[in-house]
């Protein structure tokens, strides 16, 4: 296949306009981390988690459950823009849920000391002295609990979970699961009232064996569970169950399979059973699914089914599709089950009725409007943070909030957050880019540098070793808003995507093709080197950098590459083995008379523990443009800025001798732009370009969501002199 970008006027025609901006949407106004609520003294470097979370009834209060910490966390949100910590309490063992009624928190705690002798308890914690007041054994390993609308009782999934090293994961593996009722008297659990409700026998899949994985209860009464590793669904009455149904299978049409390092939304999976994990009552007659998968399936959406085992409505791959267009889609993933739907949340705003769904693995909630059941509408794609689990509407004010369960400080990484969103009068913040309505569907990721195109707003980006198999440069119109990826060019080597490319620098040639800069890294056989690449994707030049340069070398190396008449000029990230502390190497290569040259530039000092470096080069008038930041995020993140050096500094002097050392200034600090969307802040910021109107533009390079949240910001930073 041959590939060629278009014009843009033409490309930007072929596009779906996308909806007007509504009047009223959901934005992001605070996260909280969770190390905030260890106590002073305390070591808060301990793993920490935010799982499930539930609000009190006034909707000032949040609970989530830690179980690294084994622990509750309780967070004030009577100002939910600036939530405040109220501390944890242990429970002597992991807790998976925790719901509020009145004055008591009410958390199922897993005890087991074995899959094959589980065990568990409900605790009752009083709000107002946050000690435990009661518990009852619950005769069994606890997963979800929710609270009858009413606050009569409590419902909750005895999972007793599989051990998946155990043959493979496979069913049946004893004791059973079941439900647990629990009478509410006088604002207690009344333990001597509780009811087992046996699911055995019902489904297809290993009846012996139900594993209970999710409970919900309507405005009558009945509670729903899921029945994850069965598929199926099971609605409990007054008297026991009145119905169960298997979840059924469906068909995918174009999603990816492979995980190959590139992106390519052509493929369908068959009868893909949907193994549905959380669930929520819709009315009463209606529950919604999200179709995570476990142990032979998983359908990358959800569901709308009638409580007698009617499908309403079904989202197939639509909400992946989406997904993948605001660059959150995880690669990654897709040879198992791409985006993971694990957890939706049902409320109603202001009449309207809305969903909340919410992806695993691409760190999204989708925000859907249920007034038709038959035919949902996606509304909005909410930025949450690395793998949301649970999620809790607050409808009196306006709010929702998601929990979020992973902590990646381990590896350098982001600590779990909780983040709260408001509903109000206004657009929509994110995304800042997407591919929406190009065909084909165009999945990005990973943008690591950026170049001007022609004309205003023209701009062309890369995407960097995440996506090895299929290194692509894509078009970007940042006319619109938000700005739209309108094409993509595959980079070719003999008409085949090229490998063994980590590129991080983009420049136009003049001529209608691209100078392009690889980082490199020769332990995984990755050259550090320069490619001329055509109009069309293909390699015209591949140009190593010099061995007297390459004697020096780490795997940190070129990051940005910009063009001044005949020379490229490369920016370095880290210091080499040859660099003074603190002096990385700005690289020019004359392309006519094939030399090399270097200067020295002068990084700030970082924090203890950290580094410095920098990301992205680029020239505008009489200026060469840096990005120069340090790798630490989220709290941590202490310098993200865009500097710049005279041109006329830029005199490289021959490799191998004494460089002289160039004068920078700061532009401006980016840190403020990074905490416009109200998260953390994230540490790759990697490219910058100025387009024919002046305007400078940003944008972060999102991980292709591995061990990310997947955000990517794009914004400008306004004229530049």
């Amino acid at each position: 296949m041959t590939y060629t970008f278009a014009a843009m006027t033409s490309v930007v025609a072929l596009g779906v306009a996308l909806p007007a901006a509504a009047e009223i949407s959901f934005n992001r106004i605070a996260s909280f981390a969770t190390p905030r609520n260890m106590a002073e003294g305390e070591d808060r470097t301990r793993p920490s988690s935010a799982e499930i979370v539930s609000a009190s009834e006034d909707g000032l209060t949040l609970v989530y459950t830690d179980s690294p910490l084994g622990a509750i966390g309780l967070i004030d949100i009577t100002d939910p823009a600036a939530p405040q910590p109220l501390g944890t309490i242990a429970m002597g063992g992991e807790p998976t849920t925790a719901v509020i009624l009145g004055q008591r928190v009410f958390a199922a705690v897993n005890t087991s000391e074995s899959f094959t002798a589980p065990s568990g308890r409900l605790v009752s914690v009083d709000l107002a002295s946050r000690t435990e007041v009661a518990s009852c054994d619950l005769g069994g390993q606890p997963d979800s609990v929710a609270k009858a609308p009413d606050g009569s009782f409590l419902a909750i999934a005895i999972e007793n979970e599989r051990d998946e090293e155990v043959n493979d994961g496979a069913l049946p593996q004893m004791p059973a699961g079941f439900v647990v009722k629990l009478p509410i008297r006088d604002g207690e659990a009344d333990c001597a009232a509780m009811e087992k409700i046996d699911l055995t026998g019902l489904a297809a899949i290993a009846p012996e064996d139900p594993e209970p994985e999710f409970v919900s209860i309507n405005e009558a009464g009945e509670i729903a569970v899921t029945l994850q590793e069965n598929n199926e669904i099971v609605v409990i009455g007054a008297d026991g169950v009145i119905s169960h149904f298997s979840a059924g299978a469906v068909d995918l049409e174009g999603i990816d399979t492979k995980k190959n390092g590139a992106m390519s939304f052509t493929a369908r999976q068959p009868d893909r059973l949907r193994e549905p994990d959380g669930l929520k009552w819709i009315d009463a007659d209606h529950v919604a699914t999200a179709n995570e998968g476990d142990w032979k399936g998983g359908s990358r959406g959800w569901t709308i089914f009638h409580k007698g085992g009617t499908v309403v409505w079904d989202a197939g791959a639509s909400l992946e599709r989406a997904i993948a267009a605001i660059g959150h889609y995880p690669e990654h993933r897709s040879g198992s089950k791409g985006v993971e739907i694990e957890s939706v949340e049902v409320a109603t705003f202001d009449g309207t009725p809305l969903a909340f769904v919410a992806s695993e693995r691409a760190s999204v909630v989708a925000v859907y409007d249920l007034s038709d059941l038959t035919a949902p509408q996606l509304l909005q794609l909410l930025p949450s943070g690395v793998s949301p689990e649970g999620l809790v509407a607050i409808p009196s004010r306006n709010l929702l909030v998601t929990a979020n369960e992973a902590d990646l400080r381990e590896d350098g990484l982001a600590p779990a957050h909780v983040m709260i969103y408001q509903r109000a009068e206004g657009p929509a913040t994110y995304p800042m880019i997407t591919s929406e309505g190009s065909a084909p569907l165009i999945g990005w990721g990973a943008l690591s540098g950026l170049a001007a195109g022609a004309s205003p707003g023209d701009l062309y980006a890369v995407s960097d070793s995440v996506f090895g198999m299929a290194p692509t440069i894509y078009r970007i119109d940042a006319t619109q808003r938000p700005a739209r990826i309108v094409d993509s060019l595959p980079v070719l080597r003999s008409g085949q995507p090229a490998q063994k490319l980590d590129l991080e620098g983009i420049a136009t040639d003049g001529e209608g093709g691209f100078w392009l800069a690889s980082e490199g890294r020769s332990d995984r056989l990755v050259p550090h080197a320069l490619y001329h690449v055509d109009g069309k994707g293909e390699i015209r030049q591949e140009i190593p950098l010099p061995a007297e340069l390459l004697a020096g070398e780490t795997r940190f190396g070129l990051e940005g590459i910009a063009r001044v008449g005949d020379v490229l000029w490369m920016a370095v990230q880290r210091e080499w083995k040859d660099d003074p502390k603190g002096q990385v190497k700005l690289l020019a290569y004359d392309t006519q008379a094939e030399s090399w040259g270097a200067v020295r530039y002068p990084l700030d000092a970082p924090a203890e523990g950290a580094w410095m470096g920098l990301s992205e080069i680029t020239v505008h008038g009489d200026w060469a443009y840096l990005i120069e930041r340090d790798n630490q995020i989220a709290d941590r993140a202490a310098v993200k800025k865009l500097t710049r050096v005279a041109l006329a500094e830029l005199k490289p002097a021959p490799l191998g001798g004494a460089l002289p050392l160039v004068t920078k200034e700061t532009v401006r600090d980016l840190i403020p732009d990074l905490k416009v969307l109200n998260g953390y802040v994230v540490d790759k910021v990697e490219g910058f370009a100025i387009d024919a109107a002046s305007e400078g533009w940003v944008v972060t390079d999102n991980d292709g969501t591995d061990d990310s949240s997947g955000e990517t910001l794009f914004w400008s930073v306004g004229t530049m002199e």
